[in-house]
């Protein structure tokens, strides 16, 4: 690379949103691809996910940690009761709240649903080793903690 070719290279932070945007939709759609062949939608495999790896969640807390409205997760969970991959239980603690929990069914798709998502997703991160990794997550999370700072200062 010339001296010409540094000076002109474009460090902007709206150049970086751009590369960043680009890259997420570029890893975006390997994971919808990933997800796709297992006959049900993103919010299904997420709400699904989530239950595998945090156990038995309230209806609210999983739309939350998924960030789906409360009319989404209502319908997401309809869906996987329908398809008998979830049940919902009233919490022993408090009779207003519906507890969501993988069935046997639900768990077996899920498990082998994520063991192909993680190796897909790894493959769509094979370009980067170890190291440079490392120094994107540092990177990403310093970013990110800065700009949700300052849109928090803003408010």
């Amino acid at each position: 690379m010339d001296q010409n070719s540094v000076n002109n290279e474009d460090l902007s932070g709206l150049h970086l949103w751009l590369i960043l945007w680009k890259a997420y939709r570029a890893l975006e759609s390997h994971s919808f691809q990933s997800i796709a062949g297992l006959g049900i939608g993103l919010s299904d495999f997420a709400a699904l996910e989530l239950l595998l790896h945090k156990g038995p969640q309230p209806v609210n807390t999983i739309g939350k940690k998924i960030m789906l409205t409360s009319g989404s997760i209502t319908s997401t969970i309809d869906r996987l009761e329908a398809k008998n991959l979830v049940r919902r239980a009233f919490s022993p603690s408090d009779q207003r709240v519906r507890i969501v929990q993988l069935t046997p069914e639900g768990r077996k798709l899920i498990s082998c649903a994520f063991t192909q998502h993680r190796k897909d997703m790894e493959h769509a991160a094979a370009a980067l080793n170890p190291a440079e990794r490392r120094q994107l997550i540092r990177l990403l999370k310093k970013l990110g903690l800065s700009a949700a700072n300052q849109t928090a200062t803003n408010q």
